[in-house]
């Protein structure tokens, strides 16, 4: 799990690096050792990249509102945690400081060919992937609770063996 996110951050540097406009987005790790999971490791680096590139677009809009000195007294930022979630289950927590979701917005974003991104920018499939992923072919639990103006976070549980039936 630890290797599938540093491996998608180390994919999307370029978009995390500071700018002329911007300082860099912070990335902030809090990882608890975790046993190996049992996965489609792929796959769950395609969640990885849908959250994070979702999370990145979300601050970029948010700093368009911000002038350079607002950026740098409250840093844009990622905090990704990890941790268990009991003996049987992993938890992967996602979380930006940008625009936020508003709560009719938060209903669909799980759904098919649904975005808010400007025309040609999304596709409106990556979250209703990355649901599938979790909760279908992981038998996990994709959870999105966020707060406009504030940030999102993104929780991910999937259990450490795929023989595992209840969620926490």
């Amino acid at each position: 799990v630890h290797e599938g996110i540093d491996s998608t951050l180390l994919i999307l540097q370029h978009r995390l690096k500071a700018r002329s406009e911007r300082p860099e987005i912070e990335v902030i790790k809090h990882c608890t050792k975790l046993p190996l999971v049992e996965c489609y490791a792929g796959q769950l680096n395609q969640v990885f990249m849908n959250i994070l590139v979702n999370a990145i677009d979300a601050i970029e809009e948010n700093n368009a509102k911000r002038t350079y000195q607002e950026l740098k007294d409250h840093p844009s930022r990622i905090t990704i945690r990890t941790s268990m979630v009991d003996a049987a289950w992993v938890e992967v927590a996602i979380a930006d400081n940008g625009v936020g979701i508003a709560q009719a917005v938060q209903k669909r974003i799980f759904d098919p060919f649904f975005t808010t991104k400007a025309l040609g920018k999304g596709t409106g499939m990556g979250m209703s992937i990355s649901y599938q992923i979790i909760t279908e072919k992981h038998r996990g639990r994709l959870e999105c609770i966020s707060t406009p103006g504030r940030g999102t976070e993104f929780i991910i549980q999937i259990p450490l063996r795929q023989g595992v039936q209840q969620a926490p």
